[in-house]
Protein backbone atom coordinates (compact mmCIF):
# COMPACT_ATOMS: atom_id res chain seq x y z
CA UNK A 1 0.00 0.00 0.00
CA UNK A 2 2.92 2.35 0.63
CA UNK A 3 3.85 2.22 -3.05
CA UNK A 4 0.52 3.64 -4.25
CA UNK A 5 1.20 7.33 -3.42
CA UNK A 6 4.62 7.05 -5.05
CA UNK A 7 3.12 5.58 -8.19
CA UNK A 8 0.45 8.29 -8.29
CA UNK A 9 3.10 11.00 -7.84
CA UNK A 10 5.20 9.50 -10.61
CA UNK A 11 2.17 9.40 -12.88
CA UNK A 12 1.37 13.04 -12.09
CA UNK A 13 4.92 14.23 -12.78
CA UNK A 14 5.05 12.15 -15.93
CA UNK A 15 1.83 13.75 -17.10
CA UNK A 16 3.31 17.29 -16.65
CA UNK A 17 6.45 16.33 -18.53
CA UNK A 18 4.42 14.76 -21.29
CA UNK A 19 2.28 17.87 -21.71
CA UNK A 20 5.35 20.13 -21.92
CA UNK A 21 7.02 17.91 -24.49
CA UNK A 22 3.93 17.63 -26.67
CA UNK A 23 3.03 21.33 -26.64
CA UNK A 24 3.48 22.59 -30.22
CA UNK A 25 5.93 25.44 -30.80
CA UNK A 26 4.29 28.70 -31.78
CA UNK A 27 5.08 29.60 -35.35
CA UNK A 28 5.77 33.31 -35.85
CA UNK A 29 2.88 34.67 -37.93
CA UNK A 30 5.22 36.19 -40.54
CA UNK A 31 7.29 33.04 -41.04
CA UNK A 32 5.12 31.78 -43.87
CA UNK A 33 4.55 35.17 -45.49
CA UNK A 34 6.34 35.65 -48.80
CA UNK A 35 9.17 38.19 -48.70
CA UNK A 36 7.46 39.97 -51.59
CA UNK A 37 4.55 40.79 -49.28
CA UNK A 38 6.88 42.09 -46.58
CA UNK A 39 8.67 44.29 -49.12
CA UNK A 40 5.39 46.05 -49.84
CA UNK A 41 5.58 47.58 -46.35
CA UNK A 42 7.76 50.28 -44.86
CA UNK A 43 9.80 49.13 -41.86
CA UNK A 44 7.62 51.08 -39.43
CA UNK A 45 4.66 49.02 -40.66
CA UNK A 46 6.42 45.69 -40.02
CA UNK A 47 6.38 43.42 -37.02
CA UNK A 48 9.76 42.50 -35.50
CA UNK A 49 9.56 39.10 -37.22
CA UNK A 50 8.94 40.76 -40.58
CA UNK A 51 11.67 43.31 -39.95
CA UNK A 52 14.09 40.48 -39.17
CA UNK A 53 13.27 38.84 -42.48
CA UNK A 54 13.70 42.15 -44.28
CA UNK A 55 17.11 42.70 -42.65
CA UNK A 56 18.28 39.29 -43.86
CA UNK A 57 16.89 39.95 -47.35
CA UNK A 58 18.39 43.43 -47.81
CA UNK A 59 21.80 42.24 -46.59
CA UNK A 60 21.85 39.67 -49.39
CA UNK A 61 20.18 41.91 -51.98
CA UNK A 62 22.49 44.91 -51.48
CA UNK A 63 26.08 43.90 -50.64
CA UNK A 64 27.42 47.48 -50.62
CA UNK A 65 27.12 48.89 -47.09
CA UNK A 66 26.69 52.51 -48.16
CA UNK A 67 23.91 51.65 -50.59
CA UNK A 68 22.33 49.37 -47.99
CA UNK A 69 22.23 52.20 -45.44
CA UNK A 70 20.44 54.41 -47.96
CA UNK A 71 17.99 51.63 -48.90
CA UNK A 72 17.12 50.88 -45.27
CA UNK A 73 16.79 54.56 -44.39
CA UNK A 74 14.44 55.15 -47.32
CA UNK A 75 12.46 52.08 -46.29
CA UNK A 76 11.39 54.19 -43.29
CA UNK A 77 10.33 57.30 -45.21
CA UNK A 78 7.08 58.49 -43.68
CA UNK A 79 7.77 56.95 -40.27
CA UNK A 80 6.02 59.15 -37.65
CA UNK A 81 8.30 61.29 -35.48
CA UNK A 82 8.19 61.21 -31.69
CA UNK A 83 10.65 63.17 -29.56
CA UNK A 84 12.46 61.51 -26.63
CA UNK A 85 11.61 58.01 -27.79
CA UNK A 86 14.57 55.92 -26.65
CA UNK A 87 15.10 54.56 -23.16
CA UNK A 88 16.09 51.48 -21.18
CA UNK A 89 12.67 50.12 -20.17
CA UNK A 90 12.21 47.40 -19.00
CA UNK A 91 15.95 46.84 -18.37
CA UNK A 92 15.85 49.95 -16.15
CA UNK A 93 12.79 51.72 -14.77
CA UNK A 94 13.98 55.31 -14.39
CA UNK A 95 11.38 55.98 -17.13
CA UNK A 96 9.08 53.89 -19.31
CA UNK A 97 10.70 54.68 -22.66
CA UNK A 98 11.45 51.52 -24.68
CA UNK A 99 14.74 50.04 -25.84
CA UNK A 100 13.41 49.92 -29.38
CA UNK A 101 10.45 51.02 -31.44
CA UNK A 102 9.75 50.23 -35.07
CA UNK A 103 6.59 52.33 -35.26
CA UNK A 104 8.14 55.76 -34.56
CA UNK A 105 11.52 57.45 -34.36
CA UNK A 106 13.31 60.59 -33.31
CA UNK A 107 16.44 61.70 -35.15
CA UNK A 108 18.87 59.62 -33.09
CA UNK A 109 16.70 56.50 -33.07
CA UNK A 110 16.31 56.70 -36.86
CA UNK A 111 20.06 56.91 -37.46
CA UNK A 112 20.90 54.19 -34.93
CA UNK A 113 18.29 51.79 -36.30
CA UNK A 114 19.41 52.39 -39.86
CA UNK A 115 23.08 51.75 -39.09
CA UNK A 116 22.29 48.72 -36.90
CA UNK A 117 20.07 47.09 -39.53
CA UNK A 118 22.61 47.75 -42.27
CA UNK A 119 25.31 45.99 -40.24
CA UNK A 120 23.14 42.97 -39.40
CA UNK A 121 21.73 39.81 -40.98
CA UNK A 122 18.94 39.01 -38.52
CA UNK A 123 16.65 40.55 -35.91
CA UNK A 124 18.80 39.19 -33.10
CA UNK A 125 21.98 40.67 -34.60
CA UNK A 126 20.18 43.97 -35.22
CA UNK A 127 19.10 44.21 -31.58
CA UNK A 128 22.64 43.39 -30.40
CA UNK A 129 24.14 45.93 -32.82
CA UNK A 130 21.67 48.59 -31.71
CA UNK A 131 22.89 48.32 -28.12
CA UNK A 132 26.51 48.30 -29.30
CA UNK A 133 25.91 51.61 -31.08
CA UNK A 134 23.68 53.25 -28.47
CA UNK A 135 25.71 52.52 -25.32
CA UNK A 136 29.36 52.99 -24.43
CA UNK A 137 31.07 49.62 -25.00
CA UNK A 138 27.57 48.17 -25.47
CA UNK A 139 26.88 48.20 -21.71
CA UNK A 140 23.16 48.92 -21.34
CA UNK A 141 22.17 51.61 -18.85
CA UNK A 142 21.14 55.24 -18.69
CA UNK A 143 24.57 56.20 -17.36
CA UNK A 144 26.36 54.52 -20.29
CA UNK A 145 23.98 55.73 -23.02
CA UNK A 146 25.61 58.05 -25.55
CA UNK A 147 23.63 61.16 -24.54
CA UNK A 148 25.83 63.93 -25.93
CA UNK A 149 26.22 63.68 -29.70
CA UNK A 150 29.63 65.31 -30.09
CA UNK A 151 31.33 63.99 -26.96
CA UNK A 152 29.55 60.66 -26.45
CA UNK A 153 27.99 59.25 -29.63
CA UNK A 154 30.63 60.40 -32.10
CA UNK A 155 33.51 59.32 -29.85
CA UNK A 156 32.10 55.97 -28.72
CA UNK A 157 31.28 55.04 -32.32
CA UNK A 158 34.61 56.00 -33.89
CA UNK A 159 34.82 52.40 -35.09
CA UNK A 160 31.83 53.25 -37.31
CA UNK A 161 32.34 56.90 -38.30
CA UNK A 162 35.21 59.44 -38.29
CA UNK A 163 34.77 63.19 -37.82
CA UNK A 164 35.97 64.99 -40.99
CA UNK A 165 34.44 68.39 -40.16
CA UNK A 166 37.76 70.16 -39.63
CA UNK A 167 39.11 68.79 -42.91
CA UNK A 168 36.03 69.93 -44.84
CA UNK A 169 35.89 73.36 -43.20
CA UNK A 170 39.57 74.08 -43.86
CA UNK A 171 42.26 75.61 -41.64
CA UNK A 172 40.20 78.74 -40.95
CA UNK A 173 36.98 76.88 -40.26
CA UNK A 174 34.88 77.71 -37.17
CA UNK A 175 34.78 75.77 -33.94
CA UNK A 176 33.04 75.93 -30.57
CA UNK A 177 33.80 74.86 -27.04
CA UNK A 178 31.73 72.30 -25.15
CA UNK A 179 31.49 71.63 -21.43
CA UNK A 180 29.67 68.46 -20.41
CA UNK A 181 28.61 67.72 -16.82
CA UNK A 182 27.27 64.18 -17.14
CA UNK A 183 26.82 63.71 -13.38
CA UNK A 184 24.53 66.73 -13.17
CA UNK A 185 22.62 65.69 -16.30
CA UNK A 186 21.99 62.17 -15.01
CA UNK A 187 20.88 63.41 -11.60
CA UNK A 188 18.52 66.11 -12.85
CA UNK A 189 17.11 64.30 -15.89
CA UNK A 190 17.16 60.64 -14.82
CA UNK A 191 17.43 60.67 -11.01
CA UNK A 192 20.64 58.66 -11.35
CA UNK A 193 23.72 59.25 -9.20
CA UNK A 194 27.13 58.82 -10.85
CA UNK A 195 30.54 60.29 -10.04
CA UNK A 196 31.69 61.46 -13.49
CA UNK A 197 34.12 64.36 -13.90
CA UNK A 198 33.21 67.38 -16.04
CA UNK A 199 34.71 67.19 -19.54
CA UNK A 200 35.47 69.90 -22.08
CA UNK A 201 36.33 69.79 -25.78
CA UNK A 202 36.64 71.88 -28.93
CA UNK A 203 34.42 70.98 -31.89
CA UNK A 204 34.94 71.94 -35.55
CA UNK A 205 32.03 72.34 -37.94
CA UNK A 206 31.21 73.43 -41.49
CA UNK A 207 29.27 76.72 -41.58
CA UNK A 208 25.94 76.53 -43.39
CA UNK A 209 27.17 78.97 -46.06
CA UNK A 210 29.93 76.51 -47.01
CA UNK A 211 27.87 73.32 -47.30
CA UNK A 212 27.11 73.71 -51.01
CA UNK A 213 30.83 74.03 -51.76
CA UNK A 214 31.83 70.83 -49.93
CA UNK A 215 28.73 68.71 -50.61
CA UNK A 216 30.46 66.84 -53.43
CA UNK A 217 32.94 65.40 -50.93
CA UNK A 218 30.20 63.75 -48.87
CA UNK A 219 29.50 60.06 -49.34
CA UNK A 220 26.38 57.98 -48.95
CA UNK A 221 26.01 56.70 -45.41
CA UNK A 222 27.95 59.54 -43.78
CA UNK A 223 26.62 60.78 -40.43
CA UNK A 224 25.37 64.38 -40.10
CA UNK A 225 25.22 66.54 -36.96
CA UNK A 226 23.16 69.72 -37.30
CA UNK A 227 24.86 72.46 -35.26
CA UNK A 228 22.58 75.09 -33.73
CA UNK A 229 23.36 78.15 -31.66
CA UNK A 230 21.57 80.31 -29.12
CA UNK A 231 22.92 82.93 -26.74
CA UNK A 232 26.49 82.18 -27.84
CA UNK A 233 26.26 78.42 -27.16
CA UNK A 234 26.58 75.76 -29.88
CA UNK A 235 25.46 72.15 -29.80
CA UNK A 236 24.34 69.29 -32.07
CA UNK A 237 20.57 69.71 -32.08
CA UNK A 238 19.73 67.14 -34.75
CA UNK A 239 21.27 64.22 -36.68
CA UNK A 240 20.71 62.35 -39.92
CA UNK A 241 22.37 60.60 -42.85
CA UNK A 242 23.79 61.52 -46.24
CA UNK A 243 22.21 59.77 -49.24
CA UNK A 244 22.63 60.33 -52.96
CA UNK A 245 19.82 61.66 -55.12
CA UNK A 246 19.03 60.34 -58.63
CA UNK A 247 21.70 62.55 -60.22
CA UNK A 248 24.30 62.09 -57.50
CA UNK A 249 23.27 65.19 -55.56
CA UNK A 250 23.72 64.96 -51.79
CA UNK A 251 20.51 64.65 -49.79
CA UNK A 252 19.76 64.77 -46.08
CA UNK A 253 17.75 61.76 -44.83
CA UNK A 254 16.47 62.30 -41.29
CA UNK A 255 13.62 62.01 -38.81
CA UNK A 256 12.10 65.39 -38.01
CA UNK A 257 8.57 66.31 -37.05
CA UNK A 258 6.19 65.14 -38.42
CA UNK A 259 7.98 62.19 -40.11
CA UNK A 260 11.12 60.77 -41.72
CA UNK A 261 11.95 62.76 -44.84
CA UNK A 262 14.58 63.11 -47.55
CA UNK A 263 15.51 66.56 -48.81
CA UNK A 264 18.41 68.56 -50.16
CA UNK A 265 20.68 70.40 -47.75
CA UNK A 266 19.56 73.57 -49.50
CA UNK A 267 15.96 72.78 -48.59
CA UNK A 268 16.85 72.03 -44.96
CA UNK A 269 18.78 75.30 -44.65
CA UNK A 270 15.92 77.25 -46.23
CA UNK A 271 13.36 75.76 -43.84
CA UNK A 272 15.60 76.67 -40.90
CA UNK A 273 15.81 80.26 -42.18
CA UNK A 274 12.01 80.42 -42.40
CA UNK A 275 11.69 79.18 -38.82
CA UNK A 276 14.22 81.73 -37.61
CA UNK A 277 12.41 84.57 -39.40
CA UNK A 278 9.11 83.46 -37.86
CA UNK A 279 10.67 83.36 -34.39
CA UNK A 280 12.05 86.86 -34.91
CA UNK A 281 8.62 88.19 -35.90
CA UNK A 282 7.06 86.59 -32.83
CA UNK A 283 9.81 87.81 -30.50
CA UNK A 284 11.02 84.29 -29.66
CA UNK A 285 14.64 83.56 -28.78
CA UNK A 286 14.78 80.35 -30.77
CA UNK A 287 17.82 78.38 -31.85
CA UNK A 288 19.56 79.31 -35.09
CA UNK A 289 21.24 77.05 -37.61
CA UNK A 290 25.02 77.55 -37.56
CA UNK A 291 26.21 74.66 -39.72
CA UNK A 292 26.96 70.95 -39.76
CA UNK A 293 29.44 68.41 -38.52
CA UNK A 294 30.07 65.56 -40.96
CA UNK A 295 31.35 62.13 -39.96
CA UNK A 296 32.63 59.78 -42.64
CA UNK A 297 31.36 56.21 -42.60
CA UNK A 298 34.52 54.13 -42.19
CA UNK A 299 35.58 51.98 -45.12
CA UNK A 300 36.77 49.01 -43.09
CA UNK A 301 34.39 48.54 -40.19
CA UNK A 302 35.37 46.13 -37.43
CA UNK A 303 32.61 46.00 -34.83
CA UNK A 304 34.15 45.86 -31.33
CA UNK A 305 32.84 43.21 -28.95
CA UNK A 306 30.48 44.11 -26.17
CA UNK A 307 32.00 44.76 -22.76
CA UNK A 308 30.66 42.45 -20.03
CA UNK A 309 27.33 43.63 -18.68
CA UNK A 310 27.95 44.24 -14.96
CA UNK A 311 25.53 42.97 -12.38
CA UNK A 312 23.33 45.93 -11.38
CA UNK A 313 23.99 47.34 -7.93
CA UNK A 314 21.64 48.91 -5.44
Amino acid sequence: MRFVPLLLAAATLGGCASQTTLSPARTPPAASVAIESILQKQIYQMTPVEAGRYVAWVHAAEPDLRHRIAAIGRKNLGQPYLLNLLGEFPFEVHDDLPMFSLERSDCVVFAEHTYAMALSRSWEEFFWMLQRIRYRDGVIGVATRNHYTEMDWNVANNWLVTDISAELAGPNGPSYGMRVDRARFLKTRHNTERDIPVETSRQSYVPKEQVAAIAGQLREGDFVNVISTRDGEHWASHVGLVVLGPNGERHFLHSQEPKVREESFESFIARAAEREARNAREGKNGQRLAGFKFLRLNDNIVVPPMAPQPRPGT
